[in-house]
């Protein structure tokens, strides 16, 4: 017996109202609700930021730091990108002396906290160091070059800054971390593009800066972001030189207030708020990357 038209069996039509529970289920299992509650945090904050004198306060003094933070991050990432990347090209090179050195910087600074690394770079390796150019300047003054040995003698460490020595101190411990990313991400890179570029008559140097450099930034560009974030978090580090970065005068204001609630507080958004919009601003980076790539 045939089926009249209307007359439709429940399996013919799949149920819609099944597809959309999954739907809405799978939605909100992987909705970011980790994320609504750090801005919600954020935002409780800023209210009280808004209604209360104390945390008013405690911002209006704290922020001021915030120029100091993001400065030595930026110039310390800066100068750490290049030592890395030295000691990264170091670390595959066929020169034993050169493969030595880099991996005896990375595996020392990797071998090291820190916090004691910060201590070690601004009270002893920088002193030293720019004792030794004093040295050097007062030998190039004995022989006679006055003019020229003054301008190594002008490197007294006494008078050197500690908001540089903590500057040095981050892209010195960052450039070993920044130099196992290079690493990689130039052995990630197929040997045979080598290869190629070296049949095409180019030197080993000019394969490297223009074929297989290239690939290799755009593949660690990710991790070179990511590192940049860690690196503004442990600049809170440098307040122990007493650089007065938001970490420092936090805790100078907690110290003489002992408003420790409002001081802190602020303090921890400041952070967040900083890791929050780089972490975004990495994120659309990535996804043009990727884009552009298809």
């Amino acid at each position: 017996m045939e089926l009249e038209p209307t007359q439709k069996s429940s399996l013919d039509l799949p149920s819609l109202e099944g597809e959309d529970a999954v739907t809405l289920s799978d939605r909100l299992r992987n909705f970011p609700w980790w994320f609504v509650a750090i801005i919600l945090f954020l935002a409780l904050t800023y209210l009280q930021v808004y209604l209360s004198e104390n945390y008013r306060q405690a911002f209006g003094l704290i922020i001021f730091g915030l120029s100091t933070t993001i400065t030595i991050s930026v110039l310390a990432y800066i100068v750490a990108l290049i030592v890395g990347l030295v000691a990264g090209m170091g670390r595959i090179s066929r020169n034993t002396i050169a493969r030595n050195v880099a991996t005896f910087y990375v595996e020392f600074i990797r071998g090291v906290p820190m916090l004691v690394l910060i201590f070690y770079i601004a009270f002893v390796l920088v002193p030293s160091t720019l004792g030794a150019i004093q040295q050097l300047g007062l030998s190039i003054q004995d022989i006679g070059l006055e003019s020229i040995g003054q301008i190594f003698t002008a490197a007294d460490p006494q008078g050197f800054s500690f908001y540089w020595r903590a500057t040095i101190a981050l892209a010195i411990t960052y450039g070993a971390f920044l130099a196992e990313i290079f690493r990689a991400g130039i052995e990630s890179i197929e040997k045979g593009q080598m290869e190629a570029a070296r049949s095409l008559g180019m030197s080993y140097g000019q394969a490297m800066r223009q074929v297989i450099l290239p690939q290799a930034i755009r593949n660690v560009l990710p991790a070179l972001g990511n590192d940049f974030i860690a690196m503004v978090k442990e600049s809170s580090l440098v307040s122990v030189l007493a650089v007065r970065d938001i970490t420092q005068i936090a805790r100078l204001y907690a110290g003489r207030s002992f408003r420790f609630q409002e001081s802190y507080s602020i303090l921890t958004v400041l952070y967040l708020t900083l890791t929050i919009v780089l972490s975004l601003i990495l994120r659309g980076i990535e996804r043009r990357l990727n884009r552009d790539a298809r």
